[in-house]
């Protein structure tokens, strides 16, 4: 039986029914959450690093704490697969509250777990399950939340969906950063490293609980003829046959996400750790690019509704090849520097991050969207958005820094030349 059908007629206007506006916020404040969380937890790794991972040197337990905030990375390809494939058998509206349910359950045992002095080693361990099954929510949450959101809106509104989507995962970011700040300006530094870490975590478990209500009454936008016709064969059997376009999702993701995780982990936790910038003004940075992105992504999406997304997303793409070198402007201690490289590469990053998931999710047809949208998201994600952050640190401390943005630059080019081949082997199956 499926519950809470939603209908569409390509013939209808292209204005938004109450029920596609309540169903569009349950996913968007789904997607809120995934980045908030996942967001914390980067931003924090130096104060999470010592309490689970003893260390004489800060910078290695820091280190260990983004390895562990990559080993979630490898997981979302599995949440992808195992997810994907049951959304497009089962329909979408149960596996988007089941993501959200582990990442609110999960969130809460990150907050409450005592650290490595308290419990020894098991500290480190319950880190690392509770980060895995986050990978595995997230790894269809963002993908399938984009798919779902693309297929509930009238036709010619993908803009709109990608600028909304954006828009709800870069609040996400801004909450983040808005709570890591306040948390620091209010309880201090020293507190922060003690406890006060703790905080966030527990804001982002009670807005879990929020959204998981919010996502009980989800549209399907599954049709009872589509499922009745899914099976796990025919949904692998797809995929087999759209691997170019896997491999495109894959580098379209990948790249996007090389960058974006540079910026908003990876040079901030350098800030923390390798140069020894103030925390609080390093968070007020951070929560002033989140504040650009969350602007942004609305203008983007209103800019590009009903205008041809492959079209921007080649021409963001290749603006980001000569943006990412930025960084290397921030090579020394300095506030300022730091402040100049992170927002002036904001606007090339918004512009990216806006459109990529609703291009991801063109290329695949609605009968394996869940599956093949999932996969390429998560290896993506897995391979160069979750190692980003530690490579970005790694090669800073060998003092080669040129190396990461080389880096990214041949990650977006690879993008846009698996997207071109993708789009002329088996065309585009949303927008244009």
């Amino acid at each position: 039986m499926i519950d809470n059908v939603v209908t569409a007629d390509p013939s209808t206007s292209r204005k938004l029914t109450p029920e596609v506006r309540r169903g569009l916020l349950g996913l968007g404040l789904g997607n809120a959450l995934e980045w908030y969380d996942w967001m914390v937890f980067g931003l924090l790794s130096a104060y999470i690093g010592p309490n689970f991972f003893p260390s004489q040197e800060p910078l290695s337990a820091t280190l260990n704490t983004l390895a562990v905030f990559a080993v979630g990375f490898a997981f979302r390809p599995l949440g992808g697969v195992i997810l994907g494939t049951v959304a497009d058998r089962i329909g979408r509206r149960r596996v988007m509250l089941l993501s959200i349910v582990l990442m609110a359950v999960t969130t809460l045992v990150i907050a409450v777990t005592p650290g490595y002095a308290a419990i020894g080693a098991w500290a480190g361990v319950i880190l690392l399950v509770c980060r895995c099954v986050q990978g595995i929510s997230t790894g269809i949450e963002a993908p399938l939340s984009t798919s779902h959101a693309v297929e509930l809106a009238p036709p010619g509104r993908e803009g709109m969906v990608a600028g909304l989507m954006s828009f709800y995962v870069n609040l996400g970011i801004l909450m983040a950063s808005l709570v890591s700040f306040a948390s620091s300006l209010m309880i201090g530094g020293a507190a922060m490293g003690e406890w006060g870490w703790r905080v966030p975590f527990i804001v982002g478990s009670l807005f879990g609980f929020v959204v998981v209500y919010l996502r009980r009454s989800l549209p399907e936008t599954m049709r009872p003829e589509e499922l009745a016709a899914a099976k796990t064969s025919g949904v692998w059997g797809g995929i087999r046959r759209h691997w170019l376009a896997i491999l495109a999702i894959i580098f379209v993701v990948g790249a996007a996400q090389a960058y974006n995780y540079a910026w908003n982990v990876g040079l901030p936790t350098a800030a923390r750790s390798s140069f020894k910038e103030d925390p609080t003004a390093v968070f007020a940075l951070t929560t002033a690019l989140a504040v650009v992105l969350v602007v942004g992504s609305w203008v983007v999406g209103r800019f590009t509704d009903g205008r041809a997304l492959s079209r921007w997303f080649i021409v963001t793409r290749l603006a980001a090849i000569p943006s990412v070198f930025l960084m290397l402007f921030y090579v020394q201690p300095g506030i300022a520097g730091f402040a100049a490289v992170l927002l002036g590469g904001s606007l090339v990053l918004v512009l990216n991050m806006t459109i990529y998931n609703v291009v991801s999710a063109s290329l695949m047809p609605k009968s394996i969207r869940g599956t093949g949208v999932a996969l390429g998201y998560g290896i993506g994600v897995a391979v160069f958005g979750g190692t980003a952050s530690y490579l970005l640190v790694w090669f800073q401390s060998l003092h080669a820094d040129w190396v990461f943005p080389v880096y990214v630059a041949v990650l977006s080019i690879l993008s846009v030349v698996f997207y071109i081949l993708a789009r002329r082997s088996s065309g585009l199956y949303i927008g244009k």
